[in-house]
């Protein structure tokens, strides 16, 4: 076979030879150990709460190291590109501060290593896979689908492994003159890598997170360009990584089985090998108590759009998913609370080798924890951040009048006392918390009958006067309750409990109901002093003329 001439049949129009990408794409001025890392998302419209877990351990490694840390974008699939899914993967990334030293869309200019699009790579993977078919080792092959879908059938009734190899690689040795008939016959193709595996050789192969792992040789004669001339990932991940001097490439651990075949490919090509880190899977606890993998169908949580629509802070987020990355995190932030995450010395060997666990109530700790800390300022610039991109009909409404708010939100955080409130979680928890301020909807019902409700708020509106401090304000609560059977002192209450119908804990429920709405809130004193007199009555009487 005159493997040149098979390679100038395959690819007659390619401009430039290998060295030339070589000698384009030059070695890298970066510091003695500095790592260059990648996020090669896909544009199918979803980008998931594993792309940032990943996207910030490659951040942290490259940029802690001194090194590049770049966006690829990984559209060789072309049924499964979704319009307008690239702005969303960036947008995204820019949402939780994830930025990019070069790669997709980076400003001012995408950096000297690219195209960072997959499809605009094109004729370099076809020249790289001129070069194997011209070596002997690609080769083109001519089988349709319905011919492979068949050679499956029998491989399973045959009990034998699926796939192209061995003697189930028909068009491995098809000869020149075969080659150019079907091509005549414009018969459609794909370009395989003709492999030299043996399945039953095994050897170490040491990954950065899980250590040393057995590995099988690859047999398959898996494809490498596709029919339109676009590579398979295998391929891309190869030429691109080489070309781009990825260091470290940081992947799921579902991508482990195709370890083989890249491992062979890039021997194959005479490539410098990257170093591995396979990062575990994102596990739950799900409702039945079953520890399982978190699902795109099952759990919305898995969206990044999840926490940007709810308005979790970016930086909570981060720090919650540090703790899963690098076991040795939380203590370190325990004792440096106010240092920033990214004076922690990151480390690939402190990943752990099985699931993640998930848990959103300990994203809400964090996240509780993290907001406590804001001033009245941060908080404002929150959530004009969180209004202006998930609620702009809403942004009047809350910003209209600052001053208001202010007063509003001091209440929730409790600025004025001596320990903070750590009420707050996220950007649309927080403007449900203080919608009683600007809306009277009751939510919670009443525990007494209506009768005695409306008889305790028609009092409480007869004596209630705005300009009462908020002792005063509660001695009248307390003459209230005696006045109707109620215990005015807890203690009372508490040792003699038959001799009440209630207490004046109850007897304040009733009025906290009938001004906010709910149960449980921040001060009632404070909240009625913020809404006014005229507005704190008016809803009181709205509540009297509801039991009419």
């Amino acid at each position: 076979m005159d493997y040149q001439k098979l390679a100038d049949i395959l690819f007659p129009k390619l401009k430039h030879d290998c060295q030339y990408y070589f000698d384009k794409y030059p070695k890298r001025d970066l510091p003695e150990n500095a790592e260059v890392l990648r996020i090669a998302p896909s544009p199918t419209g979803f980008i998931h709460l594993g792309n940032l877990y990943s996207a910030l351990a490659d951040e942290r490694i490259a940029h802690q190291s001194g090194g590049v840390f770049f966006l690829r974008i990984e559209d060789t699939d072309l049924k499964r590109k979704v319009p307008g899914a690239v702005d969303a993967i960036i947008s995204s990334f820019d949402y939780f501060q994830i930025y990019f030293d070069e790669g997709a869309h980076h400003q001012p200019h995408e950096g000297n290593y690219g195209p960072y699009y997959q499809r605009q790579r094109a004729e370099i993977y076809q020249t790289f896979a001129k070069r194997l078919v011209s070596e002997g080792k690609a080769y083109p092959c001519f089988c349709s689908g319905k011919q492979l879908t068949e050679k499956r059938k029998q491989q399973k009734s045959l009990n034998e492994a699926t796939g192209y190899y061995g003697k189930w690689a028909t068009c491995r040795n098809l000869s020149l003159e075969e080659v150019q008939v079907r091509l005549e016959n414009k018969e459609k193709f794909v370009i395989r890598m003709r492999s030299t595996g043996n399945i039953e050789n095994q050897s170490i192969f040491h990954d950065e997170i899980k250590g040393d792992i057995t590995v099988r040789e690859n047999n398959q004669d898996v494809v490498i360009i596709k029919t339109d001339g676009i590579p398979t990932y295998h391929f891309a991940h190869a030429v691109d990584d080489t070309l781009m001097q990825t260091t470290i490439v940081l992947r799921g651990e579902e991508w482990l089985g195709t370890l083989p075949v890249h491992l062979e490919l890039f021997k194959m090509l005479g490539f410098k090998l990257p170093k591995y880190a396979h990062t575990t899977v994102l596990m739950k606890i799900d409702e039945k108590g079953t520890k399982r993998k978190l699902s795109k169908r099952k759990d919305p949580e898995l969206s990044l759009d999840y926490y940007r629509q709810l308005g979790y802070h970016p930086y909570a987020v981060k720090l919650y998913l540090m703790t899963l990355l690098n076991w040795n995190f939380e203590q370190w932030h325990l004792k440096n609370p106010d240092t920033h995450l990214e004076e922690f010395k990151f480390s690939l060997d402190k990943m752990g080798q099985s699931g993640a666990l998930f848990d959103l109530d300990k994203l809400h700790n964090i996240s509780k924890t993290y907001l406590a800390k804001f001033s009245l300022e941060e908080m404002k610039d929150f959530l004009k951040m969180y209004v202006s991109s998930q609620k702009k009909d809403k942004y009047d409404l809350y910003f209209d009048n600052e001053d208001y708010l202010d007063r509003i939100l001091t209440l929730g955080m409790g600025l004025d006392l001596r320990k903070r409130r750590k009420d707050y979680i996220y950007g649309s928890q927080i403007l449900e918390s203080i919608d009683l301020f600007y809306h009277h909807n009751r939510v919670d019902d009443f525990s007494c009958d209506n009768e005695t409700a409306k008889n305790l708020l028609t009092q409480f509106v007869e004596t209630y006067d705005y300009n009462d401090d908020n002792s005063v304000w509660f001695e009248k609560v307390k003459e209230l309750s005696a006045n109707n059977g109620y215990a005015s002192e807890m203690k009372e209450y508490r040792e003699n409990p038959e001799n009440y119908k209630g207490s004046v804990a109850d007897v304040s429920e009733v009025i906290r109901i009938a001004i906010t709405g709910h149960r449980n809130s921040p001060d009632l004193w404070t909240i009625m002093q913020i809404l006014g007199k005229e507005e704190s009555v008016n809803r009181i009487n709205k509540t009297i003329k509801e039991f009419n």
